[in-house]
């Protein structure tokens, strides 16, 4: 019988990352938008306020004190600074930048986890992974090219977020044993919530939003939710080694929609060093995956 469920519960996993990565394209398209008409800290501020109330009204009724419980706080809240870190340098850098050149960027992360696993988490790193993250690199290089008409600012803000996110992936599987994921969800809302709820009385001015916009504000809190639970869920149901390819769908979603809102298409080496740094991920999950088999 579990022959023939494991198959069922990888392509179950592989659908929850498709909605979920779907659902994070819509989140950087909403962003983008609205980044162009309001300060980024006010749309970040009004995403993690969203976000927060949703939790504390989904979860806590259910987990009680058990939502603020941590076993490791110091850790925890590095991890949610660093998240808040990477939605700020995000959200300037799709002010500046089109979707999908900004997603490949910040596609970066997952190379940058693989080269701390060593030091930090004790695995070990084969020259498959160093070649798969040289290939990755090869790929930003030839999206953020002297000539693409990219902005230079936009792109390092895309390259901080991409730092950022290594660090909070890396504290995410340091924490994975320790903590429980509804307390790291609301930690996470909370310290975003502080730290861009106190920039409001600065960043809150300008125009009034629109209606379309005030429905994208209320959204985005629901979306970011609604993303990491389907996220969440896919690795119930497979190992990550099987579900990393799955993620560069979020390239694909990013391209599409960046054409349909904002009628934006890469160019042909924009699109080549896309598909680089999807190739090059999946290799390394797929050679990540066939060691640890070897070893088991």
């Amino acid at each position: 019988m579990t022959s023939h469920l494991a198959p069922l519960n990888v392509l179950r996993g592989a659908g929850f990352i498709a909605l979920a990565v779907l659902v994070f394209a819509c989140m950087d398209s909403m962003t983008k938008h609205l980044a162009t008409a309001y300060n980024v800290p006010l749309v970040v501020a009004l995403r993690y306020i969203g976000n927060l109330v949703l939790l504390v009204a989904i979860f806590g009724p259910r987990e009680g004190r058990g939502l603020i419980t941590t076993r490791r706080t110091r850790w925890v809240l590095a991890r949610a600074a660093s998240l808040s870190s990477a939605s700020l340098f995000a959200g300037l850098a799709l002010q500046r930048m089109p979707v999908a050149e900004t997603t490949a960027i910040v596609f970066l992360a997952p190379f940058g986890v693989m080269l701390l696993a060593g030091p930090v988490l004790g695995e070990k790193i084969g020259v498959a992974g160093w070649i798969a993250a040289g290939v990755g690199f090869v790929g930003v290089l030839l999206i953020a090219r002297p000539g693409s008409g990219l902005d230079p600012w936009g792109v390092t803000f895309a390259a901080l977020c991409a730092a950022s996110t290594v660090a909070y992936n890396t504290l995410s599987r340091v924490l994975a044993h320790s903590e429980r994921t509804p307390a790291l969800m609301f930690w996470t809302a909370l310290v975003g919530t502080l730290v861009f709820g106190a920039t409001l009385p600065w960043s809150w001015h300008g125009p009034a939003p629109t209606m379309l916009d005030a429905a994208m504000f209320a959204a985005m809190g629901a979306l970011a939710l609604v993303g990491h639970f389907l996220f969440t869920a896919a690795y119930r149901h497979a190992p990550a080694s099987a579900l990393a390819p799955v993620n560069y769908l979020h390239l694909a979603w990013a391209g599409v929609l960046g054409w349909l809102v904002f009628d934006h298409l890469p160019d042909a080496l924009g699109l080549l060093g896309m598909g680089l740094i999807a190739a090059a991920g999946s290799a390394a999950a797929l050679f990540a995956h066939l060691a640890a088999r070897r070893m088991a």
